[in-house]
């Protein structure tokens, strides 16, 4: 797909597939190894909260085998059916307000969710009371705050209208853009033990999966951003062509991975 599709009246489907399938290029192989050092094994029983894509799901799928079992939640799980099998449940489920069963899960997994709820800490909460007593809970989640474009450390780093004007959008919208760097003391604070957490971040480049993540989600809000006076028409397409040349360059968020394991 040519990136001028990306941002030239997507509709809302073929955007999401493109941000799921970014995020999967991105970050499935960290998610896979972080999710291998929990123990994830046969016969285990996992949630996958915010199924998103499915390409978690199916893999979890895999490593559960035929005596495990992965239930997979989602507030839209159109595209999640395809992966609905023996050992996989497709469920559609509000995390915020929508029943749980306690104590259940050997893990529970969730990326990209927790920063855009209002009610995080509390969905956090959730989270750890459907473990198992010795069930791991792994959170991966952006913290776009502590590391912005900065010309003069970096010369060449662009800050872009656009981005600014997502950030001051999702302010708006209650987003938590630091929330992957408090994920850690979070967790310590719930009472998990064994935590571990690492970080990973990268130059944006023009033609990278982070550029088609970014644009695709610029588009998402193009007109929340311009209806709100946060960036013109204009400026955002000049954004969105800054990005294709060979010289653009900004640094990503930061994706946090937190793991713990429930006493």
């Amino acid at each position: 797909m040519t990136t001028d599709r990306i941002h030239r009246g997507l509709d809302p489907v073929m955007n999401a597939e493109i941000r799921f399938l970014a995020l999967a290029n991105l970050f499935d192989a960290r998610t896979k190894c972080c999710l291998l050092q929990c123990g994830v094994a046969a016969g285990w029983r996992c949630l996958e909260v915010g199924g998103g894509g499915g390409s978690i799901a199916g893999w979890l799928s895999e490593q559960v085998g035929c005596g495990g079992r992965v239930v997979v939640t989602d507030i839209d799980t159109r595209f999640l059916e395809a992966f609905e099998s023996e050992n996989v449940e497709i469920v559609r489920h509000d995390i915020t307000r929508d029943p749980m069963p306690e104590g259940a899960f050997d893990l529970v997994h969730a990326r990209m969710i927790l920063i855009h709820l209002p009610e995080r800490d509390e969905v956090l909460r959730r989270l750890v009371s459907v473990l198992k007593p010795g069930g791991w809970l792994a959170c991966e989640e952006f913290d776009g705050v502590s590391a912005a474009p900065d010309d003069v450390t970096s010369p060449g780093e662009t800050m872009l209208k656009t981005h600014d004007a997502m950030q001051r959008l999702s302010a708006d919208n209650q987003v938590d853009r630091r929330f992957g760097r408090l994920l850690f003391g979070r967790f310590r604070a719930l009472g998990l033990v064994e935590l571990q957490a690492d970080a990973w971040m990268g130059m944006v480049q023009a033609r990278s999966p982070m550029t088609t993540l970014l644009r695709a989600s610029y588009e998402l809000r193009r007109k929340a951003m311009i209806d709100a006076g946060y960036v013109t028409a204009n400026e955002f397409e000049a954004d969105l062509a800054c990005m294709e040349s060979d010289d653009f360059m900004m640094p990503s968020p930061i994706m946090w991975t937190v793991c713990g394991r429930r006493p």
